[in-house]
């Protein structure tokens, strides 16, 4: 049986360290399903509505190799059913969330990836605002 990994992000400004987190992410299983953080929800989580909409992010995420099937996160309080509802078998977050997933455990793995060292798209869109 087809080992699942989910993860979820926003991905906006996609870069280096979206990618390889993907690729490490997609490394634990056969098959990776990316929840790609609604603008509603990026908007009340952040305080800013994405550079690239809703729909852009999903097709740059979708059109990765290492990717099998996105969806929209709509909320935070969901992960739980959409763990449940896409069969996952690991949830896999950046280490900046260490611990705040464990209550999954009853029903995934959870793994925490360390992120890629220097790279921040909060930083990249503050140095292209400041240009």
């Amino acid at each position: 049986m087809p080992r699942t990994v989910i993860t979820f992000g926003t991905f906006d400004v996609f870069h280096v360290g979206h990618l390889r987190v993907l690729q490490r992410a997609a490394a634990l299983g056969d098959r990776l399903v990316v929840g790609v953080s609604a603008d509603a929800l990026n908007e009340r989580k952040k305080g800013r509505v994405p550079v690239f909409s809703e729909a852009e992010r999903l097709a740059i995420v979708e059109a990765l190799k290492v990717v099998d099937g996105v969806f929209v996160e709509e909320s935070l309080e969901q992960k739980r059913d959409y763990i449940l509802e896409h069969a996952a078998d690991v949830l896999v977050m950046g280490d900046d969330w260490a611990g705040k997933f464990d209550e999954f455990s009853d029903v995934c793995e959870v793994v925490y990836l360390q992120r890629t060292p220097a790279i921040s798209t909060t930083a990249i869109i503050e140095h292209i605002a400041d240009l």
